[in-house]
């Protein structure tokens, strides 16, 4: 069986815990931390751009 779990952590990315939890039959707490572990943080690419703009 393959690793599901950038499959899973793709839909955490994309879908709001309790329909990510309805979805795979999963606790919603179970997808909470599953939203958390995908979160994306943008801060520090947006710093970079700020210091360092495209010509």
């Amino acid at each position: 069986m393959p690793d599901c779990g950038a499959a899973l952590a793709a839909l955490a990315g994309d879908l709001p815990a309790p329909v990510l939890a309805d979805l795979l039959g999963i606790s919603v707490s179970a997808a909470t931390r599953w939203s958390a572990v995908a979160a994306r943080d943008y801060t520090d690419y947006l710093a970079a751009r700020t210091a360092h703009p495209p010509h």
